[in-house]
């Protein structure tokens, strides 16, 4: 990659498994998460379905994007799409796939170049094509007085 930028989140736990997502530098509204029964009370959504909605939401961009590249102008597009979960080999719960139907709001032959859009749309999806290919992430713990725990430490400032 030869253009790097970088962003922030903060997320506060507020009690329980009710967790605030904060949009660090930005004026998007904060957002509750929460994990379903029996962990959580489910008053909001949880880290796989963010995850879910978050690559649903990519691929109806990205198609959105396409289609306009090549001077369409379609109505509202639709994403459904399912998570299927499952235990990995060490009998951990894991997001193991992602199943998303994109519904185009006109026939198929009131678009133009759709076959060359159709071909090539996904690859501009930033978090579905990360989340194919594997994001590195590196964990760091820290007690009140900064102190590292656990990990290779965040310097704040690089962010």
């Amino acid at each position: 990659m030869s253009e790097t930028q970088s962003f922030s989140i903060t997320i506060e736990q507020e009690q329980d498994y009710v967790f605030r997502v904060r949009f660090d530098g930005t004026e998007i509204p904060d957002l509750g998460t929460d994990e379903p029964a029996p962990l959580g009370t489910g008053t909001g959504p949880n880290p796989s379905r963010l995850l879910v909605a978050a690559v649903a939401n990519c691929m109806g961009a990205s198609l959105l994007f396409a289609l306009r590249k090549y001077k369409n102008d379609p109505g509202p597009i639709v994403v459904k799409a399912i998570a299927h979960t499952g235990r990995n080999e060490a009998g951990r719960m894991r997001v193991a796939k992602v199943d998303a139907q994109i519904t185009l709001p006109e026939m198929a032959g009131s678009y133009a170049q759709l076959e060359r859009i159709l071909q090539q749309f996904e690859q501009f999806c930033v978090v579905t094509e990360s989340v194919r290919s594997g994001v590195e992430v590196e964990v760091s713990v820290v007690d009140v007085t900064g102190a590292l725990l656990h990990g290779p430490g965040l310097h704040i400032g690089e962010v």
